[in-house]
């Protein structure tokens, strides 16, 4: 005992430095340090533009000063920034660098801007380039001047720059170092961007703007000629703009940010179940990130591949395309690019989101020796010996790997769970036996002294910068620390359930965080259902941006049930809509058929348009249950089964994981499940189909299910005045001029019974040309009459009644498109002369 008396003093040395470094590595730190730097920076800008204007008068004082008396206060100096600027431009402008210093003044400024956090620069880069220039100007303007310049006191090469130009002179001559300079600067230009190689090939090839030029006066003609097509298009053709150009993303471009939160690393402990207190031996290993590359459209006949490849429900696809589609080709050169509607969108930064402090990993020796001793303790007491113990230390649990001494039965250990828990004084330990993949059995313990994960260090890690998911949406980090993705095209719905309080909503506010920061408006649409009110209200102030809604709502936030209802079958309407697009495109699922769009190979004049993802988030789901029952049920059903290749995703969270909410239909439509912290172990099994979510310790401690086994994942945290900020942000930026709109679903018997009310005698202005478009296209759709005349959905309904009473169209048939009556105009122009002389 007197012996670990001793040691204590020590340790507290030794913690010590690493309590230094922590504490230069802090924000405060280099808070200051970049304003020193930005401040000293000012200082230099001043002393130097004020020696162009006093540098002669004081360069007598500073060449041969009297002892001391720079240091009085009438030293006759005339510099702005006195005699130390004095002297500081005197040094870096005539006898080092000349002009050219000011280059440091511009990278003082902008490190410290970046230390600030107030900008985000490459740092590396632009030290390289300043440097760079600083060097190459000072030798070629002290080339060109050949030194002081006449009647005057300034070097504008610098004394650097004339005898480096010198030298190189009488080395390779005057022609040899115009040379040189020329070609360091070509690859200067060449550094800061590749659009100089195009410079140099015009010098060499003066004919070749010409002929740009000439493709830019095609293109513009092109462009106009598209112009004078019809509204309905929704422009495609005047985008300018490829689909593979980078666009401003604010995540992407803060890649210093990874030098402030960079991917956690998994800390393992290799423990010896020996009763001393051996030095532990710690092992940093580095996580694996699989990047998935995005596999190219397949453009193939699809009739020979074989079907139980996809999980898409299968249809007939027909891959006859008519004659206008096949005349329709799009300058390919210009591919369409859906994110230049809003051109001028800018992602949410990094500095919306709060970085709390306690978030980097840290070891507790002496917590950890504790749990080791008393994990063997207990297991010697039951006859059980262990070879080895290994520990991998995580946000808010450690996983202890023990190896069992051969002959040692694994349902012996696993029934020894409330034994190692009432031994460790834990909220509740989870033991795997075995671990998937390793001969070791594991045994996950609370820790002591839990982290927050900051939904920041996820978001600006680097897995999820350069991830190419689709719908990437970052949940949390693993026992391990790595960061924890999954893509929700792949899920491709999911369930969310737990307990009151136990972190259910900070987790959708979480998905959702993850997906703004990744999809632009353009790309993503929220369908938004809040039975409870003011739970995603925080979400209203991005409507004209990612929120979807029904044409006659006025809140895109859906918090009537009766709305409820009749948006899911919206949904259905929109799938149903979709995947007829796709029988037409001859692809199999959103994501070739967009890319066939983007391509210009689909007419918009044949109704064709680019598909953006729609996310279906619905929370309190067990309480629509109970208020419509069957009728939520069935269309969350149908959307779960089929809307996935169209790209519609669901994700409902409940609190009540019980069977008459979460029915078998429910778990068979979506594989992927969340599970929070629940009461029993019936509600467990309800989730996941097995035990262990009545065993998490809450407060954001979640399992991730998708597949065999469950994932146990520390939840992200991000706090509503987070949200709310990254939605006031967004809500700034340029939007639509309205939400997405949804197509209307009315019920067969309101549609007969209203078009039975409908008064001929007055007309809309626009009847007659509606009939005419009807016939036309043969397809008696709503949203075609609203397309094309740029009406609202009631006035494009009331004259869809008009024209069902008239007899031109048939009654509604559920979500397709009414049945035309009328076979040609000869027939058209009969009745319209029959309803004229009634």
């Amino acid at each position: 005992m007197k012996k670990k008396t001793d040691n204590k003093p020590n340790v507290g040395k030794s913690d010590i430095p690493n309590k230094v470094m922590t504490a230069i590595k802090g924000e405060t730190v280099h808070f200051i340090i970049g304003l020193l730097c930005v401040i000293f920076g000012v200082y230099m800008l001043l002393a130097f533009s004020s020696f162009f204007f006093t540098g002669g008068n004081d360069q007598s004082i500073l060449s041969h000063p009297n002892p001391g008396e720079l240091l009085e206060t009438g030293n006759r100096i005339q510099n702005y920034a006195g005699a130390r600027g004095a002297q500081l431009s005197q040094f870096l402008i005539n006898d080092c660098f000349g002009i050219s210093a000011y280059f440091i003044i511009a990278f003082l400024i902008v490190a410290g801007m970046k230390l600030m956090k107030a900008y985000e620069f490459n740092l590396w880069k632009w030290f390289v380039s300043c440097t760079a220039l600083m060097i190459w100007f000072s030798i070629t303007l002290g080339f060109a001047f050949g030194g002081v310049l006449e009647d005057s006191f300034l070097y504008p090469g610098g004394l650097h720059g004339y005898n480096v130009s010198q030298w190189i002179c009488s080395q390779v001559g005057a022609p040899g170092l115009i040379l040189i300079l020329l070609v360091t600067g070509i690859l200067i230009g060449v550094f800061f961007t590749k659009g100089t190689i195009d410079v140099v090939r015009k010098a060499f090839r003066p004919s070749l703007p010409r002929r740009n030029k000439e493709k830019d006066e095609n293109k513009d003609s092109e462009t106009l000629s598209d112009k004078q097509e019809s509204p309905a298009e929704y422009q495609e053709k005047n985008n300018k703009e490829t689909k593979n150009e980078p666009v401003e993303n604010a995540v992407s471009e803060q890649t210093d940010e990874t030098d402030t939160y960079e991917d956690s690393k998994p800390v393992e402990i290799e423990l010896e179940p020996v009763e001393t207190t051996a030095p532990l031996q710690v092992e940093t290993s580095k996580p694996i990130s699989n990047k998935e590359t995005t596999p190219a459209p397949v453009e193939t006949n699809k009739e020979e591949e074989d079907e139980n490849e996809y999980s898409e429900p299968a249809f007939e696809i027909n891959n006859e395309r008519k004659e206008e589609d096949e005349e329709y080709r799009g300058n390919i050169n210009q591919p369409y690019n859906p994110r230049l509607d809003l051109e001028h969108y800018k992602f949410p930064t990094l500095d919306l989101l709060n970085s709390y402090g306690d978030h980097e990993p840290t070891i507790d020796m002496e917590e950890q020796n504790a749990n080791k001793n008393r994990i063997i303790q207990v297991l010697r007491s039951f006859g059980i010996e262990i070879s080895s113990i290994k520990a991998s230390v995580g946000p808010t649990i450690t996983l202890y790997e023990i190896t069992p001494a051969e002959g040692v039965r694994i349902s012996k250990i696993r029934n020894l769970e409330d034994d190692i828990a009432l031994s460790l004084s834990a909220l509740g330990i989870r033991i795997i036996a075995p671990i998937p993949g390793k001969g070791t059995i594991g045994i996950e313990v609370p820790n002591a002294n839990p982290r927050i994960v900051p939904m920041s260090s996820i978001l600006a890690s680097k897995k999820f910068q350069e991830t190419t998911f689709d719908l990437p949406v970052a949940l949390g980090k693993t026992i391990t620390n790595e960061v924890f993705m999954v893509d929700l095209t792949k899920a491709p719905h999911m369930l969310v359930a737990g307990a009151t309080g136990q972190g259910k909503s900070v987790g959708l506010n979480a998905i959702v965080t993850s997906l703004l920061y990744k999809k632009h408006p353009s790309e993503l649409k929220f369908v938004i259902i809040d039975p409870k009110k003011v739970e995603f209200a925080i979400y209203a102030p991005i409507e004209k941006h990612f929120l979807a809604k029904l044409p006659d709502a006025s809140d895109a936030i859906i918090t009537d049930v009766s709305k409820v209802v009749q948006t899911l079958n919206s949904l259905c309407v929109e799938m149903d809509t979709r995947y007829d697009l796709l029988r037409k495109a001859g692809c199999r699922n959103i994501k070739e058929y967009n890319a066939k769009f983007t391509s210009r190979q689909l007419n918009p004049e044949n109704g064709h348009r680019f598909m953006p993802y729609i996310v279906i988030i619905i929370d309190e789901f067990g309480d629509l249950i109970m208020t419509a029952g069957k009728e939520v049920e069935l269309p969350i059903c149908r959307i779960a089964q089929l809307a996935r290749a169209v790209g519609i995703h669901a994700i409902i969270a409940t609190q009540r994981p019980t069977t008459n909410i979460i029915t078998g239909t429910i778990k068979a439509n979506f594989p992927a499940r969340v599970a929070f912290r629940v009461a029993s172990m019936m509600d467990s099994r309800t989730i996941l189909d097995r035990p262990g979510a009545q065993q998490l310790i809450g407060k954001g401690d979640m399992l991730y299910l998708q597949g065999n086994d469950p994932v146990r994942v520390q939840c992200a945290f991000v706090d509503t005045p987070e949200v709310e900020k990254i939605a006031e942000y967004i809500s700034h930026q340029q939007g639509y001029p309205t939400a997405f709109i949804l197509p209307e679903y009315v019920d067969e018997n309101a549609e007969s019974s209203s078009a039975a009310d409908v008064d001929m005698n007055r007309l809309d202005p626009l009847f007659e040309e509606a009939a005419r478009l009807v016939i036309y296209h043969q397809q008696g759709s709503t949203s075609l009459i609203q397309r094309k005349f740029s009406i609202g959905y009631n006035r494009a309904g009331r004259i869809m009644d008009q024209l069902e009473r008239a007899g031109i169209v048939g009654p509604a048939n559920g979500s397709k498109a009414r049945d035309v009556l009328c076979m040609d105009e000869n027939d058209l122009d009969m009745r319209l002369n029959n309803l004229k002389n009634q």
